[in-house]
């Protein structure tokens, strides 16, 4: 086929040895079957702002690092020069996500090489070699449901273990492969500790996952997944191994509120203390 513009220099550079086919296009990028280092491979053209359909970038990119003060400020004014470094952040974090989380033992697909705003990365496939189907593409059976809602909840899991959370995780961005479910889509993945939204993510993320096979397996509708794994995670207890059961207990034991303004009191007359202490 006809070298797209965007892949041409990854061709002249050796990167890429032939341009196969387009896969998909999507509201994020373009993605094209590829030839490269003696594979069959995929790259992902990420798209420019202004011709994507994700919103609300700030909201996951809350807790981001960046390389410098010089370009935190150009992005929080939002020049020219800081749009361009917005977008790197954007579209390195998903490269960041996918060697994290391969290490981490999640199902993503490997990445190779970031070159010029293009993601070269593993081309998914089924039994037969030809490219994966989405999840969203099948037709369950409750026993096949309930199976990949149980391993697809364990990647959540993993994912968070290593500090990520997927942020955008639906039937739309995994893939079936011969073994199961494979993540994709990773540009607006969440730092669990340093985004304030994060536990609201997961939870939209698990939910997700709960009405897409409930459709098929009903019982998994009224599963507690989110709140029990984000208590895991939050007590410092949660592992890969951790065994889960859908369900959270709740305490009906009242809060001894004038213990609480106890010690707040007590708390405020500490800090008072050791102020007259530091001045005398």
């Amino acid at each position: 086929m006809r070298i797209p513009k965007s892949l041409e220099t990854l061709v002249v550079d050796g990167f890429i040895d032939e341009v196969m086919h387009p896969l998909k296009s999507g509201k994020e990028a373009a993605v094209y079957v590829v030839y490269s280092e003696g594979e069959v491979r995929c790259a992902k053209v990420y798209k420019e702002a202004s011709q994507r359909g994700f919103h609300k970038q700030a909201l996951y990119q809350e807790g981001r690092k960046v390389k410098n003060s010089r370009q935190a400020r150009a992005m929080e004014k939002k020049s020219r020069y800081g749009r361009k470094q917005q977008e790197d952040v954007w579209q390195t974090a998903e490269v960041d996500a996918l060697y994290r989380l391969a290490n981490a033992g999640v199902r993503v697909p490997k990445p190779y090489n970031f070159v010029e705003g293009v993601l070269l990365m593993e081309l998914v496939t089924d039994g037969n070699g030809a490219a994966a189907p989405r999840l969203n593409d099948l037709e369950l059976s409750k026993a096949q449901a309930l199976e990949y809602h149980g391993l697809l909840i364990n990647e959540v899991v993993k994912m968070l273990c290593a500090g990520l959370i997927h942020g955008d995780l639906s039937e739309f961005n995994i893939l079936i492969d011969e073994n199961g479910p494979v993540i994709i889509d990773l540009p607006q993945a969440v730092d669990a500790s340093a985004n304030n939204n994060a536990a609201m993510m997961l939870e939209r993320d698990v939910k997700n996952l709960a009405v897409y096979f409930g459709q098929f397996a009903p019982e998994i509708l009224g599963t507690q997944y989110s709140q029990e794994i984000w208590k895991h995670y939050q007590s410092g207890k949660l592992t890969p191994e951790t065994k889960l059961t859908g369900r959270v207990k709740r305490s009906h034991k009242k809060a001894n509120v004038n213990a609480v303004i106890r010690e707040i009191k007590d708390a405020k007359d500490e800090a008072i203390r050791r102020r007259y202490e530091q001045n005398d």
